[in-house]
């Protein structure tokens, strides 16, 4: 006993003393649009101030890449004053590129390349000239004029009615919902609006459309503000293979003020957001099954709102839809399949990854980044897919979401060494890492993100940057014989990094930490970068 006692004890000391992480690099992550002057003389005092920190790399996202060949000689001017900035204080500018995921930049040159789902057997018929929704049934929602709670479903206590409304005041934390059972026909596009009003409310109010198994069918934000009138708010959704779903209007997280919610609706709809491309064909059949002749049998097709508004590469949740115009005879029937655009939280917009002329405008994009940069050094911007493996284009490789993304970095990694071979190639961790992003059910994916990190290269470099799995992620991917750095801070306690630095220690590879910020926030920078090098002993 006592042998194993003393065992013990020399174990627990061993471990105490374990060697931190061997850090060697220190970055530093910066959003910024370099044609606007004033942020170019932010950053420069950025870099002098990472100087200051040991910072070694940093790592630069811009919008702009996506459209260098649009840019005037002044935005090529304040690179070089970045880049000039950067070599004096010895730090390495590494470019991000390929952004398969936050896809908007890219999608500027042809909005038509977003990731698409199908819908399937819209029911249309001709009048005046115009093939029009079906004349509905009964509505889709009952008491949507809120004048009768009990027509809904269930509410949690904190709502209740009072002048013909759905009111919520003070919930405190609680959860403050309303509820309803809608039938839907499979693989359809539906459409709910309702009027919202706000006075002082501490929360974020939602429309979600669950399936039985509780997966959300709709993700965009209705950015409700904190106090506004009556305003209606939209959200569109396909119904997949779904023909129930649990309809809520509410807020999880509401603290104090009042939320009201009134005249609530839900119908079928068409054409929203409409994509045509090669790989998102539009098909429109008679009633008899005879595929009608685009151009002679209806007019060409198109929605003009498609990633337009406000500007090319940003997509809204809902607008008027285009309408089908034919000269087919009144009353005729007809049906419709094609495929619509879907976004998530805040008009994030993914590329399809299987039509050819994605990956052209990625090389493209690469190929500029590298003549204005000459970096030693790219960051493929492969992070949070969300809509993935729908169009037909995706479904006619007949591979799982993983299997899809793997083949994905494959092609932009060659890609990448073709552009600069002796370049280093890193890429942000979550879509290859099974306890973080890949996996099955995955937003608005279609299948399977597991065995995406089979396509990951292992002399490219991994980012990781989940908190709560970090000693999973960092083991999983040095098993796999990457080197890793580590993306800390997120607009959160800088001291965290300890945590980070201290899961690293049994693997050499993990060569860098990176102080990394959404919220364009580096008042920790300085505290980050020291608590970071106390923690690796430097």
């Amino acid at each position: 006993m006592k042998r194993i006692l003393l065992y013990i004890l020399t174990a627990a000391v061993l471990l105490s003393d374990r060697a931190p992480a061997a850090i060697r690099e220190y970055w530093l992550y910066k959003s910024t649009n370099l044609l606007v002057d004033t942020n170019v003389a932010e950053l420069q005092a950025l870099i002098e101030r990472a100087k200051a920190c040991g910072v070694t790399h940093l790592l630069l996202t811009d919008s702009k890449f996506s459209r260098l060949a649009e840019m005037p000689e002044r935005y090529f001017r304040n690179a070089g004053a970045v880049k000039s900035a950067a070599a004096a204080a010895g730090i390495a500018i590494v470019p991000a590129v390929c952004p398969v995921g936050y896809s908007n930049d890219l999608l500027h040159s042809d909005p038509n390349l977003i990731e698409a789902l199908p819908v399937k057997g819209t029911p249309l018929t001709v009048k005046g000239g115009k093939a029009l929704l079906l004349p509905p049934g009964p509505p889709l929602l009952k008491g949507g004029d809120m004048a009768d709670l009990s027509l809904w479903g269930w509410k949690d206590e904190t709502v209740i009615a009072q002048d013909g409304a759905a009111w919520v005041k003070d919930p405190g934390g609680r959860n403050a919902r309303i509820t309803q059972k809608v039938t839907v026909t499979p693989w359809r596009q539906y459409h709910v609006s309702v009027r919202i009003k706000t006075h002082e409310f501490k929360g974020t109010p939602e429309i979600k459309l669950l399936t039985a198994a509780g997966s959300s069918l709709n993700y965009d934000y209705l950015k409700v503000e904190r106090t506004q009138d009556w305003r209606e708010h939209h959200a569109v959704f396909n119904s997949q293979n779904h023909t129930s779903l649990t309809l809520f209007l509410g807020c999880w997280d509401g603290s104090t003020g009042e939320l009201w919610w009134d005249d609530a609706r839900m119908e079928e709809t068409a054409f929203v957001n409409l994509v045509r491309r090669p790989g998102a064909p539009l098909t429109i059949r008679t009633g008899d099954g005879r595929v009608l002749r685009e151009g002679t049998d209806f007019t060409p097709l198109s929605d003009p709102l498609l990633g337009t508004q406000p500007y090319a590469g940003c997509y809204t949740v809902w607008h008027q839809p285009p309408v089908l115009t034919t000269p087919l005879p009144e009353g005729t029937t007809l049906t419709a399949d094609w495929y619509h655009g879907a976004t998530v939280h805040d008009d994030q917009a993914g590329i399809c990854p299987s039509e050819p002329r994605t990956m052209e405008l990625i090389r493209d994009q690469a190929e500029r980044v590298q003549k204005l940069w000459q970096p030693a050094a790219f960051m493929m911007s492969h992070d949070e897919i969300r809509v993935w493996n729908h169009c037909a284009a995706c479904r006619a490789k007949n591979q799982t979401a993983g299997q899809l993304l793997a083949d994905n970095i494959r092609a932009c990694t060659a890609m990448l060494r073709k552009v600069n071979p002796s370049a280093r190639l890193y890429v942000w961790s979550d879509m290859f890492d099974p306890h973080h992003n890949a996996r099955d059910h995955y937003y608005l994916a279609r299948g399977d993100f597991a065995g995406s990190w089979e396509g990951v290269d292992p002399s490219v470099t991994i980012v990781p940057w989940y908190f709560e799995k970090r000693a999973e992620s960092l083991k999983f991917f040095a098993g796999r014989g990457h080197r890793q750095v580590i993306a800390g801070y997120y607009d959160s306690d800088p001291a965290a990094v300890r945590e980070w630095i201290k899961a690293a220690a049994p693997y050499d590879a993990v060569e860098a930490v990176m102080y990394t910020t959404w919220q364009n926030n580096y008042r920790d920078m300085e505290t980050f970068f020291r608590i970071a090098r106390e923690a690796a002993g430097k």
